[in-house]
């Protein structure tokens, strides 16, 4: 019932903080409102400038999932945050990241789970238990090819004609918890070409909010290993991490599934991270607390 609860909160968030802009420790918010494409409906995106922000200089983009929990707990539901402006400021100024811009992008809180949901790892899965998720998490219909074509077709042009951006996939990168890190390892796959990184924490191998069945993680883990994916571990890298409480308590034996499978296709030291926190839970404190480890191996200066 707990976790029935957070994801039933969660899901309430794009209403309980409409319009106030988060308030950030150091940096600038620019919102774009009600941001949208064909098959996805309106949402606020939030890009995070740095204090010393510049034309002269080019930053890298770091696109993130569920943008209305990165910077301000005092506007989100549950009152938590990733903290991510702090995190940022910290290691640029210590020289342990490069300059980044963060584009965070608002889940529209009905059709999350339809968007988040890797959308091809369907056809791995019997019909009728595909049918069940559509039905009951999907409110119908998967969205997540039409939000990737989103980001990659609207959004990034966007950013990159608006501000001093890298425009390159070794500079564009994508990070996400839960489902958002589901779409974040989707996002890498189907467009490798975009996106050179992306960081998974909490992933929600498990897939489904109503039917617990081994056959989801596994459609996932046979649609990563499918084709072309994942892409070649020589120009990408990808971030993996859970905790050992709550919803994250179910995704220990899956993690080392897609680890093992992760090896096989050459990633390694350098392209190539799982980490599991004893004692984390499945929140934006225990995200935050952690942040550090993917922002180095994504943005780190070698």
């Amino acid at each position: 019932m707990k976790h029935l609860l957070y994801i039933a909160m969660f899901l309430l968030a794009v209403n309980l903080s409409m319009a106030q802009l988060p308030k950030v420790s150091s940096g600038k918010i620019i919102r774009w409102e009600n941001m949208s494409a064909d098959g996805i409906t309106g949402r606020n995106v939030d890009i995070w400038l740095p204090a010393d922000y510049n034309e002269k200089t080019k930053y890298n983009v770091l696109y993130m999932n569920d943008g209305q929990m990165l910077f301000d707990g005092s506007s989100s539901w549950n009152k938590q945050e990733w903290k991510v402006d702090e995190w940022m400021t910290a290691l640029v100024r210590l020289k342990k990241i490069r300059n980044t811009i963060v584009v965070g992008i608002w889940n529209n809180g009905k059709y999350r789970h339809a968007e988040y949901y890797p959308e091809k790892s369907l056809q791995y899965l019997d019909k009728d238990l595909a049918d069940n998720i559509i039905t009951a998490d999907l409110q119908g219909k998967p969205l997540a090819d039409k939000y990737l074509e989103f980001i990659v077709k609207v959004l990034k042009p966007k950013v990159d004609s608006s501000f001093s951006t890298l425009k390159g996939k070794e500079n564009t990168f994508m990070m996400g918890s839960s489902m958002g890190g589901l779409i974040s390892m989707y996002a890498m796959c189907e467009y490798p070409d975009v996106f050179g990184g992306a960081a998974c924490l909490s992933t929600h191998w498990v897939g489904s909010l109503t039917v617990a069945d081994p056959s989801i993680p596994k459609s996932f883990a046979t649609y990563l290993g499918s084709g072309k994916n994942p892409p070649s571990p020589k120009d990408h890298k990808i971030y993996f991490d859970h905790g050992t409480v709550g919803l994250d308590s179910q995704y220990g034996q899956w993690q080392i599934m897609i680890d093992g499978l992760m090896s096989l296709n050459g990633y390694g030291p350098g392209k190539y991270v799982t980490r599991v926190f004893d004692g984390a839970d499945h929140n934006e404190n225990s995200w935050s607390l952690r942040l550090d480890r993917p922002l180095l191996f994504l943005l780190g200066i070698k």
